[in-house]
């Protein structure tokens, strides 16, 4: 009896591996996009990370907050990997630029020069390592902490805050040269 039970596959599992991914779907999906700014992608990719994540959740072993931590880190790998394929990340960002403006109309200089701002910040994002571009999303857009980001990351906390500062310090520096008319 207990060689079958061995054997077959365990509902309870089935069944806390459920909750999980429910807890965590949105938050996952949410970072896919801001990475990605790309939704259709980002569907795709999540798909993929929670493909993984069944397919390995036999070898996990931690608690719930661990799991989340786990989803980003594999998220992030599938999320860099996603973006080798793709031609350039160039590409990605003109898609981006082509739905605002397909979305934003331009109608005052306020709305426009939001536009260009937020443009400018994409494309200085987009121009940091894939390393910093997790790290910055992971802080600003999924509000980690340093601690949770180091991980996510298999990290320390103190390397995160150093990586972030030097991506923080490079997003700065690009954004006052390239773009000091829209800067405040």
């Amino acid at each position: 009896m207990d060689e079958e039970s061995q054997s077959s596959p365990n509902i309870g599992e089935a069944e806390v591996f459920i909750r999980l991914y429910r807890q965590n779907y949105d938050a996952i999906f949410r970072y896919c996009v801001h990475r990605l700014f790309d939704r259709q992608s980002a569907e795709d990719v999540t798909s993929q990370v929670f493909l993984k994540a069944v397919e390995n959740y036999h070898d996990f072993n931690g608690s719930e907050q661990q799991f989340c931590y786990w989803l980003f880190r594999i998220a992030t790998n599938a999320v860099n990997q996603h973006l080798r394929k793709k031609i350039r990340h160039e590409r990605i960002l003109q898609q981006a630029q082509e739905r605002i403006l397909s979305k934003v109309s331009v109608d005052s200089d306020s709305e426009e020069q939001s536009h260009e701002k937020l443009t400018a910040l994409k494309e200085a994002v987009f121009s940091l390592k894939p390393r910093y571009q997790t790290i910055i999303t992971l802080r600003f857009f999924e509000n980690l902490r340093p601690n949770e980001i180091a991980e996510v990351l298999a990290s320390s906390a103190g390397t995160i805050r150093s990586q972030l500062a030097r991506a923080l310090a490079r997003l700065r520096k690009k954004l006052t040269a390239d773009y000091a008319d829209y800067m405040d």
